[in-house]
């Protein structure tokens, strides 16, 4: 069972002023969410020069005489356990994204997301009882997709606690939804509460 779309006039209505057509806003989507996927990079890969390694630093064996190859140290990154040559050190990922730019991206998203009729009225959704079953059943009676973002004014205890053993829905508050994860998921439900805000974060 499908729940009912919530249409561009219908956005409009309740003061959400998202783009949905042409091409603004397209590069402020694709920049913040590459910064928001650069930022998750840790950049702790690290490795230990010639001059980093533990290594004693004495001759293995003397210059000449012995048939072998000349080796100065141990630390040689020729020699296992010796240095790395051009090997990955620690490194910082992250991109700055300003707020224009991260408030255009969120108003394309959105808007793109209710053109394709992905956005559902959610009406209100709290779950009083706490079950998974009651919870299953609420957001079957809007959609039967995978990968549902919810977002809500808010989330009681009770309503968290059904939620959390089914992965494929995400609870999220409008005031901390993101771009990257009205993109990710395939159907997006909203509760009656959360306009307001999502309202508030759509102005220019």
């Amino acid at each position: 069972m499908a729940g009912k779309a919530i249409s561009l006039d219908d956005a409009q209505n309740a003061s959400l002023n998202v783009i949905a057509e042409g091409d603004k806003g397209k590069q402020a989507v694709h920049d913040v969410v590459t910064a928001m996927r650069a930022n998750r990079r840790q950049g702790s890969a690290s490795t230990k020069t010639r001059g980093e390694v533990a290594a004693s630093g004495k001759k293995p064996w003397r210059q000449k005489g012995t048939g072998r190859a000349r080796a100065g140290r141990t630390s040689s990154p020729i020699w296992r356990g010796g240095g790395i040559v051009f090997g990955p050190l620690p490194k910082d990922y992250s991109k700055d994204v300003n707020k224009k730019t991260r408030r255009l991206a969120f108003r394309r998203a959105l808007g793109s997301r209710i053109a394709d009729g992905d956005v559902l009225s959610g009406g209100d959704l709290s779950i009083e009882d706490g079950k998974t079953s009651s919870f299953v059943k609420a957001i079957s009676a809007h959609t039967d997709s995978e990968k549902v973002l919810v977002i809500g004014a808010g989330f009681d205890e009770k309503t968290y606690r059904a939620a959390r053993n089914v992965k494929a829905v995400l609870l999220i508050t409008a005031d901390e939804v993101n771009v990257e994860q009205i993109l990710y998921h395939k159907k997006i439900i909203i509760s009656d509460g959360a306009m307001e805000t999502l309202a508030r974060r759509t102005q220019a």
